[in-house]
């Protein structure tokens, strides 16, 4: 929006003809995100609190689980309102509004937040903490997977073609199985943010750091000459998706501020699905879908210890983990929960390095 109304006014003042810049954009969307969190989230957690919208630790599946959360009780939950809202209102800021791919990244994020939303209300109304019926989740997490690969799939030919990291002439055309493609990539990555999010600080620390990362590959992709230059795909729309990453990046810096541990308030599925969610669209706007599983391989991690688990206890009716998610497991072996956090943003900083490097070597 301001990139309409001030960008015109460089023809009076030369001061004005930053805002044709990505980069400059993107930092400010960062920023404008960040301190709408810092500024209104002490308000939110009022307002939450005074209306009783806690935190229910109540497992009676799971009691270990309910041990170590039992001191979370009331907390105020559905944070992820604060995520949402400034990562909308950023990117609506600094972006350039032509672009539909920044358009389509935020329609998957909304409707991500507001699944995520209904998800937490019923947890608060009707007192079940397993909240929205799976099925249900799932198909509202399909629909908008569906919207965003029909969307890609006519757009252009070239979308369809799914390239390898490390292999540079590996390039596979997916065809008509590019849709289910990209609806399994956005729903994986919605739900193993949403699986990650059980402690304090882990899911929206993890990705800040992933959200960074595709920051960066989304201003390279968009960009002809570095795009060239490393060989990675061009694809002109996906530099605009470089400030809706940022605006990501600054609301996730910004909750932390108040969900480090020990945390004032959570997110919610609110917040987890729409972030998630947002993460898979965008790998699939600038066709980095497989280098997901790299950057993000501590959500992989996560849900394949639960995908594990279950198949496990089904098949050997043993357990392969004390429990899971993998973070409860760490718990369970006497791993303070700031240690477990910090040792996975650690592990996420790596894998989000070697990432960057992969676009030398793809």
């Amino acid at each position: 929006m301001l990139y309409y109304i001030l960008y015109p006014l460089s023809d009076f003042w030369f001061g004005f003809n930053v805002f044709r810049y990505v980069t400059f954009r993107a930092a400010f969307a960062a920023v404008s995100a960040f301190l709408l969190c810092v500024i209104f989230g002490p308000s939110l957690i009022r307002l939450l609190a005074s209306h009783k919208v806690g935190e229910k630790t109540s497992r009676k599946h799971a009691p270990t689980l309910e041990q170590f959360h039992g001191n979370k009780a009331g907390t105020p939950t559905m944070g992820g309102i604060l995520i949402v809202v400034s990562i909308l209102i950023s990117t609506l800021l600094w972006a350039r509004l032509d672009n539909s791919y920044v358009w389509l990244a935020l329609a998957a994020t909304l409707w991500l937040g507001i699944i995520g939303f209904i998800d937490d209300y019923i947890k608060l109304v009707r007192e079940d903490v397993r909240g929205l019926r799976a099925a249900n989740k799932f198909v509202g997490q399909v629909v908008v997977g569906l919207i965003v690969a029909v969307f890609l799939y006519f757009s252009s030919s070239e979308t369809t073609m799914l390239h390898f990291p490390f292999f540079k002439e590996l390039v596979v055309n997916l065809g008509i199985f590019y849709v289910p493609f990209v609806i399994i990539v956005i729903v994986g990555s919605s739900n193993a943010a949403n699986l990650t999010d059980g402690l304090d600080g882990l899911a929206v620390g993890c990705l800040t750091m992933i959200a960074a990362t595709y920051s960066i590959m989304s201003y390279v992709t968009g960009h002809f000459k570095l795009s060239a230059y490393l060989g990675v795909p061009f694809i002109p729309q996906a530099a605009e998706i470089t400030v809706f990453c940022a605006a990501i990046v600054g609301a996730s810096l910004g909750f932390l501020w108040f969900n480090s541990h020990p945390a004032t308030v959570f997110m919610g599925d609110t917040g987890a699905l729409a972030l998630g969610g947002a993460i898979g669209a965008v790998a699939v706007l600038i066709k980095k879908e497989i280098l997901l599983v790299l950057v993000g391989g501590v959500f992989v991690v996560e849900a394949l210890s639960v995908i594990l688990q279950v198949a496990s206890f089904k098949l050997r009716k043993k357990r392969i983990f004390l429990m899971a998610p993998l973070h409860h497991h760490f718990q369970l072996k006497g791993w303070p929960e700031s240690k477990i956090t910090i040792r996975f943003w650690i592990v996420s900083a790596v894998l989000s390095l070697l990432t960057l490097v992969t676009l030398k070597l793809m």
